[in-house]
């Protein structure tokens, strides 16, 4: 899942340019000066035009070029399109109050700050367009304005009517007043008549004040009042002005602008109405002032700064009554567009190009962002000095520990931590080169979750330190380790100074709220700054004990009144502002009743709008920070339209992390109810939104939207957690309109209208009545784009996936009850888990069913969750393995459950892409019945097994410690003691701080299960024999036993005493004591005395004898033991004062005590012995015997103390561990209920956990842990047939559906139709040591090796009929269509005896001697003629050729050929039945054994070869794969490159149909199979243990491994390139519905008869037969 950048993070230094480096590095170690732009993510044009003469242009580029643009830029790049048009869709509202000018050029700053590339197109005709009034005039200007015009009354009138001073404003301006504010009906849609007559009353208004401050203005010009400049102001029109911000005065114009200028020829200027849509118009005449501005802005200004190349200009000619339209200026419009959709691509790929560098940096990128912020924060940053300077003393002072900044929400943490960020580089004295990193968590998705931000971390903190990148963890647990080793890397000139804020924003996934990745000690040159909310997850508790030291703990408390007043003056003083007298009353009022930073800004930004002149009743506070952002939704409500606001703010508020604009645009665009609101008045041109609307709203929300990225996008949120809180408040309240606005987000992010289609809608009542409709609905495209899954080049290849689609989907789907869709577009679809597991954590992909399951519960959704979480390990890894995964574990589910079929089919064929390989049967383990997890971590044993008290952690110990969080089965603290021994044991102190462990090299491990730091104690020996026995921990001390000493240490590791025993006997075991005494365990010293003793340290109890076992109560009143003369019995002793009396004997027990365990509760004891347990319920004294199965018994350990059985929750059951098993029984009836196959590893630990849950944990020698679900013991389950140890080799025998496995004591046979183990046979010598067995294809007859002796099956009989002694067998093979058995074994004396024998007689044919130094296999030649056998003579090596029916000797052939080394095997040629190869570690040397000659040497061949025996593989142990020609030895094509991956054992071959390539790796634990036509890989099967063997069918369509934990597995290889792949998985038994008739339709794993006569032939092999023409020939066995 790794991001493909094109600047990788282990790209070596010197490939970077230096002006980048330096760049990249200054950003990285936390410089704020001169800070670079951040990398955008959006390409955002602002376009100008002058509206009506562009009007057809805009809505063209809108129909057919913005929607492939927007499809370019994601697909191409990754980044986001949009477009602002200002002058489209602009209502009567946005003249009101003359803001629009200054929107727009806001709006060209923001798309000259974030877009990457062009940011400013302007389209000019003949028209110089819209001059307004100025809004805002200077007061010195305006006065001498006045002075001009004071003669004329009715002018001044004008003036003093319109125009009001301002004097909060320093120095005071004149302000134009909003138009309804004196003319009340301008924008009273619901009374036209009034509107029509202010409307008229405005533009005479305007017509007049023009002229009255432009007349004035010429005179201040002439009489050198004013320059030219300050009175073109007056004359400008809104074009002008937003061309001299886009380009005149823009930076680099090149790289941004384009400027496109179209001449109409013959403009009939008699038509007034449609000419003056082209051009300016004054008095009915041409204006030619408008002209001659126009042609110096086109014709001078522009091509001033912006070259040729980017200006493109167009000659039309005037046509008809409308002068210019799309039919008759059809090519213009086609060079038009294609000339600007050309252009755009070529200035973004050449930003792209330019900006790539960096951009790809994930690390710059990340640092980048919040360096950015820490800026802002750091620019409205006033007092709190006192704060600023504790951060100073922490940050320069001895403390080891971090600094947690405390407060409640709004108090000014975030501000105080960028503050205080900002500072750092000054506190150090010149000659150190601090390394300040910050991280203002939540704001991106790089710090919103754990594993992210310590990845972000890590890769920060190791480029600056030199350390390696790509030794960089991806699971957590070590990711946490790498962390904190980084951090003990620090030098002292390079101090590390890390800022964490807002800790609550982090989420919780992962177990982030435990902080136990954030390190408790901090290593020198380090410190760390955190902030948090203090209710919040309980954070701030969970802070205070791991952080020990109270002066860590700063509170942020409120401004105060007098503060939080100062910074008001000067916040105010910094934009030019201030309020009046009584207006600072009203201020004073409100922060006396709050002074949080938060609410201070709040004010801040309300008293900024306030006039001098407004209104009392206008400038009212609210008095707490909620109240102040529900006014201010209000507010903006009233401005804007509630409809339009509370959708556009809720779709905001219901994201799950944000909403890129162009996201939100499309989203209102689609929303229906906002479109009626907006269009009540007007039909668009295309409906879609108007840029302008939601330009403005964000306008009135002064920085409460914060810009982040998200999936690869820049997103808006809301900054704070109050703003969140208020709009759900405000706006969620109706869980209708919450489900609605969920839903539509869902649509959009589905692509339901996206590509064209268009949506739907209906025209309100009103819109019929004013635009005289007769249709109730229409349909528009809204051009809003598809979301595909993946985005693909053209090659076919994936540049990327849709982040968005994947992160937000999901989340709206279940919000909006959608779960039918949800099920189908997500949860039971193939595609999207696939697409989700390659490009997010797996903790993403099970985040989404985690989240459905809170909302509603639906089993077969915890089915493909838990399917996930138990193949987690290996799809954490190998994405594409999700189809085997989920089709290998749940077909038992096909035939009754529909989604889940539903799933499997689409990993039949939707799934072959990814991986060719498909589970024939049900193969890998349910996720019902009781097994929750399958840890596996530890490269060793874990013999070590505890949990802590709470059930939340589940610690275990080999050569390193991992501690798993119990709930999820997530590795949570990963710890390399750095160890050379294996930890034998691990105990938990009872207020689970620490695990203590002691190691076979007499070491003892003390961990803080909290922080993950330890120590290692190595206590003193008095000689080498010495070793440590055992340890054991309590809250403040630690007991270490040797023989017959004992250590005391403190917790922290220091020796208090060493003591020994009153008895001189070894000890077993220390017990620390609720009373405060040590009580002591011993044992006589020789192994077969089981003379024990209970002695306490202080003597203050007599010493008490017994043998064998004992347990002793919790309050060590009571104990429980054999005592001499009651022999087996076991004996109650209770303890009256310092002595332990005889209480009773619990019934007659002849058998030997190896153990007794008493239950928590005391209710309940337990003895081990030999055959079983004996079961006592201590309240009546009564005795249940559970009986271990026939054969099994318990085998007593050295110094056993304790036994592996536990009980479950409420005693239900009995749990006992014994070899690879788990046996369950019932307390109450004391029957067996269950026996489960636990591990294919001798089972060294159990436990069992009853604090909300009731699961038993168990360890194995195969290196897992396993937790079982006790709630569901009784649960269905459906088995997979495994076998004790490892299948060593494979026949098949596909005719009739089955296979013959052999393991070192048995023989099995298997149906290769459902994965059953269908018959066993075993010798009747317990020792004897199976190595062989082959099978005839009727499945008749078996013929296995064992312990020298050949064995006749009748495989129906189950009997064998008949045994051969013939010595060491090293081959068994048929031969002559079954009807011969040839057997070679090796004899005393350097000899090698073959024989043949006859089937089914099992008589002697022939049998012979040859001489050998060193054994290899004879093989046969093709259709079993020859017989080739290595051998030896006084020559040498030679190989001796035989008559392979006969037995006769035809000669010995002589290895004499040039380059003769020695060889490892033979093997015959596929293709003629006289040739053989000699293969060596070089070359191949085929042999022709008629001719008796060399045929050809072939180097780097391995041996193997397509049936012709033209090609051939190369596959060296180091890595790689090649098909070469077998004649010449040249390298055909190359499957895996020569790449180093580790030297390890490979297993290669082709296919029987030589269409594929199968290569198993060891190392890696895969399989890879290569298409030979393309050498494409089509699979990557990663398999779930070592693979043993694996066996090719005859059809080449089926693969049969078997791996060492016993189990087999049928592969169909259903190659996605083969028309017929999907039939062939469709014709598979398991794939059926219906059940067969003698109720073996168990491929699926449902209903099963363990010993039954073997089935058909495979339906399988009929299909392939049909479809690809079955050939005969044996499978070819590789092991």
């Amino acid at each position: 899942m790794a991001d493909q950048h094109d600047l990788p993070e282990g790209t070596p230094l010197s490939e970077i340019p230096d002006e980048i480096q330096e760049k990249k590095d200054r950003v990285l170690v936390g410089c704020l000066d001169d800070l670079p732009a951040l990398s955008s993510k959006i390409v955002r044009i602002f376009t100008s035009s002058t509206f009506t003469d562009t009007t057809l242009e805009r809505n063209t580029l809108m129909e057919r070029v913005y929607p492939k643009l927007k499809e370019y830029c994601r697909e191409r790049h990754g980044l986001e399109f949009q477009v602002v048009d200002m002058r489209w869709g602009v209502r009567d509202e946005a003249t009101d109050d003359h803001m629009t000018t200054e929107l727009c050029m806001q709006e060209i700053d923001n798309c000259q700050r974030l877009s990457m590339g062009p940011s400013f197109v302007v389209f000019l005709g003949q028209k110089y367009g819209y001059r307004p009034l100025p809004t805002h005039i200077p007061a010195s200007e305006f006065l001498m304005l006045r002075e001009v015009a004071k003669n004329v009354q009715s002018e001044l009138e004008l003036f003093d009517t319109w125009y009001k001073v301002d004097e909060n404003s320093v120095p005071p301006v004149y302000i134009l007043q909003p138009i309804s504010s004196i003319l009340t009906n301008f924008n009273n849609k619901r009374h036209p008549r009034l509107q029509e007559q202010d409307q008229s009353t405005w533009w005479e208004t305007f017509s007049k004040l023009q002229r009255i401050i432009r007349k004035a203005a010429q005179v201040l010009f002439i009489t050198k009042k004013i320059d030219r400049e300050q009175m073109h102001n007056y004359f400008m029109s809104v074009t002008e002005r937003e061309i001299e911000r886009g380009i005149l005065k823009a930076r680099d114009v090149e790289e941004h602008c384009l400027a496109y200028v179209r001449d109409i020829s013959n403009i009939n200027t008699t038509l007034l109405r449609i000419a003056g849509k082209f051009v300016d118009f004054a008095s009915r005449n041409v204006d030619g002032e408008a002209q001659k501005f126009l042609k110096i802005l086109r014709d001078e200004k522009i091509p001033k700064v912006l070259s040729a190349s980017n200006i493109a200009r167009f000659v039309v000619e005037w046509s008809g009554k409308d002068g210019i339209d799309s039919e008759t200026h059809k090519d213009y419009f086609e060079q038009f567009i294609d000339h600007f959709y050309q252009n755009i691509i070529r200035l973004v790929d050449n930003a792209m190009s330019k900006h790539e560098r960096l951009a790809g940096d994930v690390i710059y990128t990340e640092s980048l962002q919040h360096m950015h912020a820490c800026r802002m924060f750091c620019t409205v940053f006033r007092g709190r000095e006192e704060v600023v300077e504790r951060i100073h003393q922490y940050v320069v002072g001895p403390s080891n520990m971090p600094l947690v900044l405390c407060g409640e929400s709004g108090c000014g943490k975030t501000s105080l931590m960028a503050k205080g960020a900002s500072q750092v580089k000054t506190w150090f004295s010149e000659d150190k080169s601090p390394i300040m990193i910050l991280r203002f968590l939540g704001t991106t998705p790089g710090s919103s979750t754990i594993m992210p931000l310590l990845s972000s971390l890590c890769n920060q903190i190791a480029y600056l330190l030199g350390e390696p990148l790509d030794e960089i963890p991806e699971e957590l647990a070590p990711l946490g380790h790498h962390f904190k080793k980084l951090l003990s890397l620090t030098p002292e000139n390079k101090p590390i100074v890390l800022f964490l804020d807002s800790l609550d924003q982090l989420s919780g996934s992962y177990g982030a709220h435990t902080l136990t990745w954030l390190p408790a000690l901090l290593p020198p040159h380090v410190k760390i700054i955190v902030s948090t909310l203090p209710n919040y997850y309980n954070l701030l508790d969970t802070l205070k004990i791991i952080i020990e030291d109270k002066d860590n703990f700063v509170p942020v408390l409120p401004l105060g009144e007098n503060l939080s007043s100062t910074i008001l003056k000067a916040w105010l003083k910094t934009i030019n502002r201030t309020v009046t007298e009584s207006q600072w009353g009203i201020v004073n009022e409100a922060i006396t009743k709050c002074n949080l930073p938060l609410f201070v800004k709040l004010v801040f930004d309300e008293i900024c709008r306030w006039k001098s002149y407004t209104s009392p009743k206008l400038t009212s506070l609210c008095s707490s920070i909620h109240e102040s952002i529900m006014k201010l939704y209000e507010k903006i409500e009233n401005q804007h339209g509630k409809t339009l606001v509370s959708h556009a703010l809720g779709y905001i508020t219901a994201s799950k992390s944000g909403l890129s604009e162009a996201e939100l645009e499309d989203m209102l665009s689609l929303d229906d109810k906002v479109l009626n609101d907006v269009y009540q008045y007007h039909l668009p041109p295309v409906r879609r939104i108007p840029p302008l609307l939601w330009t403005r709203i964000r306008g009135d929300l002064p920085g409460y939207l914060s810009e982040r990225e998200a999936d690869g996008v820049n997103v808006i949120f809301w900054y704070h957690r109050q703003f969140i809180d208020a709009a759900r408040e405000r706006y969620f309240k109706n869980l209708n309109f919450v489900s609605a606005m969920h839903s539509e987000m869902a649509d959009y992010f589905l692509g339901t209208w996206g590509g064209g289609r268009p949506k739907p809608y209906e025209y309100s009542e009103l819109q019929r009545q004013r635009f005289f409709l007769d249709e109730t609905k229409g349909e528009s495209d809204r051009k809003v784009p598809v979301q595909p899954l993946v985005f693909y080049n053209k090659e076919g290849q994936v540049t990327r996936y849709n982040l968005r689609k994947l992160n937000e989907l999901p989340f709206h789907l279940i919000r909006s009850h959608r779960y039918d869709d949800l099920y189908e577009t997500v949860l039971f679809n193939y595609n999207w888990l696939h697409a989700k597991m390659s490009s997010m954590p797996l903790q993403s992909v099970l985040a989404d069913f985690e989240d459905l399951l809170e909302h509603v519960y639906d089993k077969d959704v915890k089915l493909i969750a838990d399917a996930i979480r138990l193949s987690s390990s290996i799809l954490n890894h190998y994405p594409s393995m999700l189809g085997p995964q989920i089709t290998g574990r749940l077909l038992p589910y096909y035939a009754h459950n529909p989604k889940i079929r539903s799933l499997i089919e689409q990993c039949d064929t939707d799934g072959l892409p990814n991986c060719a390989l498909v589970p024939t049967f049900h193969c890998l383990h349910t996720p019902s019945g009781p097994l929750q997890y399958s840890l596996e971590g530890h490269a060793f044993a874990p013999y070590g097994v505890a949990v802590t008290s709470d059930a939340k952690y589940l610690v275990t110990a080999s050569n390193k410690i991992i501690i798993w969080d119990l709930s999820t089965g997530v590795v949570f603290r990963n710890i390399a003691v750095g160890i050379s021994g294996i930890m034998s044991s691990i105990s938990i102190s009872t207020n689970d701080k620490y695990a203590v462990s002691h190691t076979n090299n007499n070491q003892v491990v003390v961990c803080s299960i909290k922080t993950g730091e330890f120590f290692v104690i190595t206590p003193v020996t008095t000689d080498n024999t010495q070793t440590v026995d055992g340890t054991t921990v309590s809250n403040t001390h630690i007991a270490i036993w040797i023989q017959r000493h004992w250590h005391l240490y403190t917790i922290e590791g220091k020796l208090v005493g060493r003591f020994e025993s009153e008895l001189k006997m070894r000890l077993l075991k220390v017990i620390f004591a609720n009373d405060d005494k040590n009580y002591l365990i011993l044992k006589s010293g020789t192994e077969d005395d089981h003379d024990m003793a209970l002695e306490v340290q202080d003597r203050s109890i007599d010493p008490f004898e017994f043998h064998s076992a004992i347990a002793i109560t919790a309050d060590k009143q009571i104990l429980y033991t054999c005592i001499e003369i009651s022999d087996n019995a076991v004996a109650v002793y209770k303890r009256e004062e310092s002595v332990w009396k005889y209480d009773r004997t619990l019934g007659e027990n002849s058998d030997q005590v190896f153990a007794l365990t008493l239950t928590e509760e005391e209710n309940y004891l337990i003895a081990t012995s030999a055959l079983g347990y004996k079961l006592w319920d201590l309240k009546t004294d009564k005795v249940r015997e559970l009986k271990l199965p026939a054969g099994t018994r318990n085998i007593p350990t050295k110094n056993q103390l304790t036994s592996m059985v536990v009980f479950t929750k409420g005693n239900q059951f009995v749990v006992a561990g014994v070899r690879k098993n788990l046996y369950v029984w019932d307390v109450k009836q004391g029957n067996m209920v269950k026996t489960l196959d636990a591990h294919f590893g001798r089972i060294i630990a159990l436990t069992a956990v009853h604090v909300g849950c009731n699961v038993v944990i168990s360890s194995s020698m195969d290196k897992t842990i396993k937790v079982w679900n006790f709630d569901k013991i009784l649960e269905e389950v459906h088995p997979v047939n495994r076998l004790e140890k490892p299948i060593e080799t494979i026949h098949l025998c596909p005719k009739v559906g089955m296979c013959v496995t052999t393991t070192r004591n048995l023989v099995a046979v298997w149906s290769t139709e459902t994965g059953r183990l269908v018959k066993e046979f075993s010798s009747n010598s317990r020792s004897a040591i199976v190595t062989h067995a082959v099978c005839t294809e009727d499945g008749a007859y078996i013929i296995s090796a064992e312990s020298g002796s050949l064995v006749f099956w009748d495989v129906e009989k189950e009997k064998a009929f008949k045994t051969v002694q013939l010595g060491d067998v090293q081959m068994v093979q048929l031969n002559e269509e079954d009807t011969r058995v040839i057997a070679v074994a090796k004899s005393a004396g350097g000899k090698g005896v073959c024989s043949c024998f006859s089937l089914p007689e099992a008589e002697e044919v022939y049998k012979f001697e040859y001489n050998v130094k060193k054994y290899r296999q004879p093989v046969l030649t093709k259709d079993g003629l020859f017989l080739a056998v290595p051998a030896s003579d006084k020559s040498g090596d030679v190989v001796g050729a035989y008559h392979a029916k006969t037995g006769t000797h035809l000669y010995n052939l002589q290895l004499k050929y040039n380059n003769y080394i020695e060889y490892s095997h033979l093997v015959a040629m596929p293709h003629d039945q006289n040739q053989i190869a000699v293969i060596d570690p070089d070359k191949g040397n085929i042999l022709d054994l008629k001719k008796k000659t060399l045929v050809r040497s072939v180097n780097r061949w391995n041996g193997c070869a397509t049936q012709n025996g033209k090609i051939g593989l190369y596959a060296p142990l180091r890595g790689g794969l090649q098909l070469i020609e077998v004649r010449t030895g040249k390298t055909v094509k190359t499957m895996i490159p020569k790449v180093a991956e580790g030297v390890f054992s490979i297993k290669v071959m082709f296919t029987k149909n030589d269409k594929h390539v199968i290569y198993y790796h060891s190392g890696r634990r895969t399989i890879r199979v290569f298409r030979v036509s393309d050498c494409k890989m089509v699979a990557n099967f990663k398999a779930s243990a070592d693979v043993r063997c694996m066996v090719g069918d005859d059809t080449g369509s089926s693969l049969v491994i078997s791996t060492v934990d016993g189990s087999l597995t049928v592969l169909t290889l259903a190659d996605p390139g083969e028309e017929s792949s999907q039939e062939l998985i469709k014709s598979l038994p398991s794939r059926q519905l219906h059940k067969a008739a003698n109720g073996r339709g168990a491929a699926n794993g449902d209903v099963f008869q363990a010993k039954t006569t073997i089935g058909t032939a495979l339906q399988v092999a009929r299909f392939v037969a049909k479809a690809r023409g079955a050939q005969k020939s044996r499978a070819c066995v590789i092991s």
